[in-house]
C-alpha cells in the first residue's frame, strides 16, 4: 500500500480515529473519502497532520466536533468537503488560511454564524468554488467576498441574508459564473443592491451563467440581470414577482436552457420572444397567466424538453405547433382552463413525450384515436376532463407506459380487451366514467399491475373464478357486479386494499381468503348482499386497518379474536403499516455542464440544477367516521384503523376483547341485534374517536369508565334497553339527547330526566335464549287449558238449559231484550 493514492473509506461505519487505521504512513495518499461514517472524535485526533501529500479529503456527514485543530501541515490540499458535521468554529481556527493551494472548500450544514471576515473565508484567495449553505450567516460584510477573484461558484442558500448587504453582487467579481442565494429574505434589496450595479455605469466584468433566486421573498426581478448576456440557468421560483412574462430574458440570454418562475404572481397574456429560442426547460406553473398559449410556441421553443404550464388560468385549445416539439419529453398543462380535441400533429409530432399531464381541464373528444403516436410515453394523466366515447387503440404502440389516468371523464362502452396487452403498466385508473358490461380475463395478463381502480361506473356481470390480479390496491366499488366474490381476488399476498362496496355480490365470506401471510390492510365488502357468519379465519389478517361489513346480511356473533390484529391492538404501532411503493420522477438537464476542474477531481454544483415534477401516487379509501362518510388519503391513509358491523343481522354479546383493541379509531356496531351489556373494559379503547351502538337489544348501564376516552368525540347507545343514570363527566357533557333517546329507563341532566326526583323502574331483565324457549311451553299450556275450559262452561250451559226450563226462560227472555236494545241505539246513532 506504500504506492496508494486513491483510498474510498464512505460509508463504511469507521467510528474511530484516522490514526488507528494507520493511515497517516501511507505518504503516497493523495484522495481520502471518509464520508458518512459516523465518526464523533475530533480533528486533533483524526491524525492528520503527517498526510501532507493529500490533495481532496472528503469528511462530509459525520458527527466532527469543534475541537481546535490545525490543517496547516496539508499544503497540497485543494479540495476539503466537510458537509453535515458540528463545526461550528471559525475558519482560521482551523489553519484553513495557510492552504494556499486550497480551491473548493464545502461547508455546508454546519452551524455556521457570524460574518465571513470573522471566519476568514474572505482570506481564502485561490477558491473557486465555495459552498456555505445551510448555515447561520447574517450578510454583514459580504462585501469582503470581492477578494476571491478566482471564485466562479458561490452558494449562500439557507442562511440569513438580507438583501441590503448583496450589493456584492453587483460588484466585481471578475470570474463568478454561479450564484445560489435561495431561501434568503432578499425583499428588502434597496435599488443600490439589487437594481444597479454598484460602480456607477460600469458593466461588470464577469458573465453569471446560473442564477438561483429560489424562495428569497422577491417582488421583483433585479435589474442587474439585464448586464448579463451568458445565462444558462434561471430559476427565480416561489417567490412573489408579478407583472407579464419576461421575455427580455430570453432574448439578452440566446444561450439560455432553463427557466423556471414556478409559484409566483406573474399575470396576463402568455408571450414569448420574436425569434427562435434555445430553451430546454420551461417552468410558469402556479402563476396567474391567462388567455390562450401563443399559436407560434412551438415554432419558437422547439427545443423545450420539459414544459410545465400548470395551475394558471389559460384557455383555448392546444396549439398545433406544438408538434414541432420533437424533444418534449414532459408537458404539464394540468389545472387550466384548456379546451378542445387533441390535435392530430401534437399527438403524433410529440413522439419523445414520457409524461404527458392533462389533468383537471375541459378536453373533449374521442380518448386514445389511432393517430396517436405516442410511443415513449410512460406517464399519461387525463382525469377530470370531458373526453367521451369509447375507448380507442390508440396506446397499443406505448409499450413503455407506467401510468394511466382516466378517472373523472364520461367515457363509454366496454373495457377493451387489448389493455391486457400492455403489459408494461403499473397503474391503471378508469373511475367514475360510463364503463359497461363485464370485466375483460385480459386485465389477468396485467402481471406487474400495482393498482387497478375501475370503481363508480356501470360494470355488471359476475366476476369469473380465474380472475386473478397480482395487484396491491383494487377498487371496484360503485358498480353493479354480482355473484359471489371468487377466492383467486385474495390469492395474492401482497394484496394492500380491496375495495367492493356499493354492488350486488352475494354468497358468504369465504374464509379460504385469508391467511397469516397476507399484507391486506384494508378491507371494505359494504352494502352488498352478502350472508353467513364472519369466520374465525379473519383474524390470520394480522395487517388490517380497516374492516367494513356493514349494510349486509351477515348474522351470528361477532368474533372474539380481533385481539389478533395488531394494528387494532397497538397504539401508534409503526409495524401494522401498509408498505407502499411510491414511484417519482424528475428531470436533469444533461448538457448543462457547472462542474469545474481542480487539477485533481471535478467537484461539480449540480445538485439545484434539477426540475422536477409530481408523480407522487396517493392512494385512498373511504370510510364511515362520526356519521360522515370520510375520504382518507396521504398520511391519513396510513393512520386511520376502524371496524364497522353496522346493519347486519348478528346477535349474540359483544365480545369484551373488542375493548383490548386500543389503536382502533372507530367502531360502528348500529343496526344490529346484540344484547347483553356495554363491556366496562371499552374504556380501553384510548384511540377511540367514534363509537356508535345503537339500535340493539343492550342492556345495563352505561359504564362510568367511558368517561376516560378522551378522544370521544361521537357517542350513539339510542334505541336500546339501557338503564341508569348517563355520565355528565369529561366529553359525555357534549354529547345530544339524541345519542341516547329511546332507552325509557336511562336517567340524567342531559335527557332532562331526574335520576333523583323520579323513581326509576328496572328494567325488565334481558331474555335469554333458554328463558325464550321456556316461554314457549307456558304459553303452549296456557292455550291447551284456555279451550278445555271453554269447553266445559259452554257444556254445563247448554245441559243446565236443557234439563230445567225456568232458567230456559230467563235467559232466552235476556237474549230478546239485549236484540231490542241493540236495533234500537243502532236506528237512531247509525
Amino acid at each position: 500500500m506504500t504506492n496508494l493514492k486513491i483510498l474510498d473509506l464512505s460509508s463504511n461505519q469507521i467510528n474511530t480515529s484516522l490514526a488507528s487505521l494507520g493511515l497517516q504512513n501511507i505518504k503516497s495518499l493523495e484522495e481520502l473519502y471518509t464520508s458518512d461514517n459516523g465518526m464523533s472524535c475530533s480533528f486533533t485526533s483524526l491524525g492528520l497532520a503527517n498526510m501532507t501529500n493529500l490533495k481532496t479529503l472528503d469528511l462530509s456527514s459525520n458527527q466532527i466536533n469543534t475541537s481546535p485543530a490545525s490543517f496547516a501541515n496539508l499544503t497540497n490540499l485543494k479540495i476539503l468537503d466537510l458537509r453535515s458535521n458540528h463545526i461550528n468554529t471559525s475558519v482560521a481556527s482551523l489553519g484553513l488560511q495557510n492552504l494556499k493551494n486550497l480551491k473548493g472548500l464545502y461547508m455546508s450544514d454546519n452551524g455556521m454564524s457570524g460574518s465571513l471576515i470573522s471566519q476568514g473565508i474572505c482570506e481564502l484567495k485561490n477558491l473557486v468554488i465555495l459552498d456555505l449553505s445551510f448555515n447561520s450567516f447574517d450578510g454583514y460584510h459580504l462585501k469582503c467576498l470581492r477578494n476571491l477573484t478566482k471564485l466562479k461558484a458561490l452558494d449562500l442558500s439557507v442562511n440569513r441574508l438580507s438583501g441590503k448587504y448583496l450589493s456584492f453582487v453587483t460588484d466585481d467579481l471578475a470570474s463568478l459564473e454561479y450564484l445560489s442565494l435561495s431561501h434568503n429574505n432578499l425583499k428588502d434589496s434597496s435599488t443600490d443592491d439589487m437594481i444597479q450595479p454598484a460602480s456607477g455605469n460600469r458593466l461588470p466584468t464577469y458573465q453569471l451563467k446560473v442564477i438561483i433566486l429560489q424562495n428569497c421573498s422577491l417582488d421583483f426581478i433585479p435589474i442587474f440581470l439585464s448586464y448579463h448576456y451568458n445565462l444558462r440557468f434561471i430559476d427565480f421560483s416561489d417567490n412573489k414577482l408579478v407583472g407579464n412574462f419576461p421575455t427580455w430574458l430570453l432574448e439578452n440570454n440566446t444561450k439560455l436552457q432553463d427557466l423556471s418562475l414556478r409559484n409566483n404572481s406573474f399575470s396576463g397574456i402568455l408571450q414569448v420572444p420574436k425569434s427562435k429560442c434555445n430553451l430546454h426547460l420551461l417552468n410558469i406553473a402556479s402563476n396567474n397567466f391567462t388567455g390562450q398559449v401563443p399559436e407560434n410556441i412551438g415554432t419558437i421553443l422547439p427545443s423545450l424538453s420539459y414544459m410545465d404550464m400548470s395551475k394558471n388560468l389559460l384557455q383555448g385549445k392546444i396549439p398545433s405547433s406544438m408538434g414541432e416539439m420533437k424533444r418534449l419529453s414532459t408537458l404539464d398543462l394540468s389545472s387550466n382552463n384548456f379546451s378542445g380535441e387533441l390535435p392530430d400533429n401534437f399527438v403524433n409530432g410529440c413522439f419523445s413525450l414520457t409524461i404527458l399531464r392533462l389533468s383537471d381541464n375541459k378536453f373533449q373528444g374521442q380518448i386514445f384515436p389511432k393517430h396517436m403516436n405516442l410511443t415513449q410515453l410512460q406517464w399519461l394523466y387525463l382525469d377530470n376532463n370531458n373526453f367521451s366515447g369509447k375507448i380507442g387503440n390508440g396506446l397499443l404502440n406505448a409499450t413503455s407506459l407506467f401510468f394511466l389516468d382516466i378517472s373523472n371523464n364520461k367515457v363509454s362502452g366496454q373495457i377493451p380487451q387489448w389493455i391486457g396487452k400492455i403489459s408494461s403498466i403499473v397503474y391503471l385508473l378508469m373511475s367514475n366514467n360510463l364503463l359497461e358490461g363485464t370485466l375483460p380475463i385480459e386485465l389477468s395478463n396485467l402481471e406487474r399491475l400495482s393498482m387497478l381502480d375501475i370503481s363508480e361506473n356501470r360494470l355488471s356481470g359476475s366476476i369469473t373464478r380465474d380472475f386473478n390480479l397480482s395487484v396491491n390496491h383494487l377498487y371496484m366499488q360503485k358498480n353493479t357486479l354480482n355473484g359471489s366474490i371468487p377466492n383467486s381476488l385474495f390469492e395474492n399476498s401482497d394484496l394492500i386494499t380491496i375495495d367492493l362496496r356499493d354492488n350486488k355480490f352475494s354468497g358468504n365470506i369465504d374464509p379460504r381468503w385469508f391467511n397469516d401471510h397476507s399484507a391486506l390492510h384494508f378491507l371494505l365488502l359494504s352494502n352488498n348482499d352478502l350472508q353467513g357468519n364472519i369466520p374465525n379465519q379473519l383474524c390470520q389478517l394480522r395487517n388490517l386497518g380497516l374492516l367494513d361489513l356493514s349494510h349486509n346480511k351477515l348474522n351470528g356473533s361477532i368474533p372474539s379474536c380481533f385481539t389478533n390484529l395488531t394494528c387494532w391492538s397497538m397504539v401508534g404501532d409503526n409495524d401494522c403499516k401498509p408498505f407502499v411503493l411510491v414511484s417519482y420522477w424528475g428531470i436533469a438537464n444533461d448538457e448543462l455542464d457547472f462542474s469545474y476542474d481542480l487539477t485533481v477531481s471535478s467537484f461539480s454544483m449540480e445538485e439545484s440544477l434539477y426540475e422536477s415534477l409530481d408523480t407522487e401516487i396517493f392512494f385512498e379509501v373511504e370510510f364511515t367516521m362520526k356519521n360522515r362518510l370520510e375520504l382518507y388519503k396521504g398520511y391519513t391513509f396510513y393512520n386511520v384503523a376502524g371496524l364497522d358491523l353496522s346493519d347486519n343481522e348478528l346477535t349474540g354479546e359483544i365480545p369484551s376483547t373488542i375493548g383490548e383493541l386500543q389503536g382502533i379509531l372507530a367502531l360502528n356496531l348500529s343496526y344490529n341485534s346484540l344484547s347483553g351489556s356495554i363491556p366496562e373494559n371499552f374504556a380501553h379503547l384510548k384511540e377511540i374517536e367514534s363509537l356508535d351502538l345503537s339500535h340493539n337489544k343492550l342492556s345495563g348501564q352505561i359504564p362510568q369508565q367511558l368517561t376516560q376516552l378522551y378522544n370521544l368525540e361521537v357517542f350513539h347507545v339510542a334505541h336500546n334497553n339501557l338503564s341508569g343514570s348517563i355520565p355528565n363527566q369529561a366529553q359525555f357533557g357534549s354529547f345530544n339527547e339524541s345519542d341516547f333517546v329511546d332507552n325509557p329507563y336511562l336517567c340524567g341532566q342531559l335527557i332532562k330526566k331526574s335520576c333523583t326526583n323520579v323513581a326509576i323502574l328496572s328494567p325488565p331483565a334481558a331474555m335469554t335464549d333458554e328463558d325464550d324457549d321456556k316461554s314457549v311451553i307456558d304459553r303452549a299450556a296456557f292455550g291447551w287449558s284456555f279451550v278445555g275450559s271453554y269447553v266445559a262452561a259452554i257444556t254445563v250451559l247448554i245441559v243446565i238449559l236443557w234439563i230445567d226450563s225456568y232458567w230456559s226462560g230467563i235467559w232466552f227472555n235476556f237474549i230478546d231484550v239485549f236484540i231490542y236494545l241493540y236495533f234500537h241505539w243502532f236506528s237512531k246513532y247509525v
